[in-house]
């Protein structure tokens, strides 16, 4: 039975988020609704991580096995006849029988977007966090350097975040733009913690005003206390750009575990 792997982009603007909740429509409810009247069948569509209410996509991973076959150019071009506007499948490939889009994930990317500019742009309201202070991006890059590395990110998880524990390793944050413009913050890591990009994000902002010195974002870090962190940036900046994949799955460490808390 063929095994797809679907990478897949979204406008999270009208969902509550990637899962099935009773409480809304899903980016997950559509594309199964779609793969169902594709093949005829009603089958599980598993993804890489999931996305909170509001948050986009331009590399999420979903998979799925079938005991129908067809050509690889039906799940691409079939399936986007049949999502709505805001869903599209970018890429469709198979994959071994046994491939997890979560477990046998070594990475992940997430983009961040802020609007600096001094007043309210109606074409970056639903993709970027419109901050109207003006954010030193020096302190920003100094502040971020203190969360490259593993640490205990517990300052910087949810407070209803589900994972058995906080280490994690963030391989790179990298701010790019200028005060006064357009600002991304790029953050790759092995995994995340719910809303840990955000919180993050977030914290560095509090920096950019001028309101904390760069060096406090290690203070917090140290302290693994969310309390001492800053607010939760807006779920519409984020987008979930890439998940890397090996050969077969990690091997798995503190730090390195895909588990149920890696949600964004």
């Amino acid at each position: 039975m063929p095994r797809l792997k679907l990478t897949v982009e979204y406008d999270g603007t009208n969902y509550v988020g990637w899962q099935v909740q009773p409480n809304g429509v899903s980016i997950q409810a559509r594309l199964m609704d779609a793969v169902e009247k594709l093949l005829g069948e009603r089958v599980p569509v598993e993804a890489a991580g999931r996305t909170d209410a509001g948050v986009h996509a331009t590399g999420q991973v979903v998979c799925f096995t079938t005991g129908r076959v067809l050509p690889l150019k039906a799940y691409w071009m079939g399936l986007n006849s049949l999502l709505p506007e805001d869903i599209a499948v970018v890429r469709a490939e198979e994959v071994p029988a046994d491939f997890d889009p979560r477990r046998w994930s070594r990475g992940k990317r997430y983009r961040y977007r802020v609007s600096n500019a001094p007043s309210r742009s109606p074409l970056l309201r639903a993709t970027h966090w419109e901050v109207f202070a003006p954010l030193d991006v020096d302190a920003l890059r100094r502040g971020a350097a203190h969360l490259v590395g593993r640490h205990d990110f517990s300052s910087f998880r949810a407070s209803d975040c589900q994972a058995a524990h906080a280490v994690r390793e963030v391989r790179r944050v990298d701010i790019q733009g200028e005060s006064r413009g357009v600002l991304s913050f790029t953050v790759e890591g092995t995994a995340f913690l719910k809303h840990m990009v955000r919180n993050l994000v977030g914290s560095l902002v509090e920096v950019g005003k001028g309101r904390r010195s760069p060096d406090w974002v290690a203070e917090v870090l140290a302290a693994r206390d969310r309390k001492r962190a800053g607010p939760t940036a807006p779920a519409h900046g984020l987008v979930l750009e890439e998940v890397f994949y090996g050969e077969g799955p990690p091997p798995r460490s503190p730090g390195g575990t895909a588990d149920g808390g890696d949600e964004e």
